[in-house]
C-alpha cells in the first residue's frame, strides 16, 4: 500500500537542501540533489539527532551531533559512529509537487 504525501513544490526547492515530511509522527528527510529527490529516515541511527540539521556534502548527509555520514541515495552508513543504515523511501514528482511514499 502506498501513502504518498506532499512535501514541497519541486520548482521552489533549492538544490542541496533538505525538508522534513511528517507522517503520523514519523519524520522523513527529503533531499534535493541537483533536481534529483531522495528520502530517508530523518533520525540518525547512532543517537536521536535530526539529520536535516546536518551538512549535505555531495551525496552524503553528515549528522550534526557526532559526524556520522550516510549516503543520501541509498541510506547506507559511510562512517562511524553510526553502524546501522537509514531506511529509504520512494520519491516522485507529480504535478510539480515532490511526494514521498511514507510507507514505502
Amino acid at each position: 500500500m502506498n501513502a504518498w504525501i506532499d512535501v514541497a513544490a519541486a520548482d521552489d526547492w533549492p538544490s542541496g537542501t533538505c525538508k522534513v515530511a511528517d507522517h503520523h509522527g514519523l519524520p522523513i528527510a527529503v533531499f534535493n540533489l541537483q533536481g534529483r529527490f531522495y528520502a530517508t529516515d530523518n533520525i540518525c541511527t547512532h543517537e536521536y539527532a535530526e539529520l536535516c540539521g546536518g551538512a549535505i556534502e555531495g551525496e552524503e548527509i553528515v549528522c550534526p551531533w557526532h559526524g556520522a555520514r550516510f549516503s543520501i541515495p541509498t541510506g547506507k552508513v559511510n562512517s562511524a559512529p553510526a553502524y546501522e543504515d537509514l531506511k529509504t523511501y520512494p520519491v516522485r514528482v507529480e504535478g510539480g509537487m515532490v511526494q514521498v511514499d511514507a510507507e514505502g
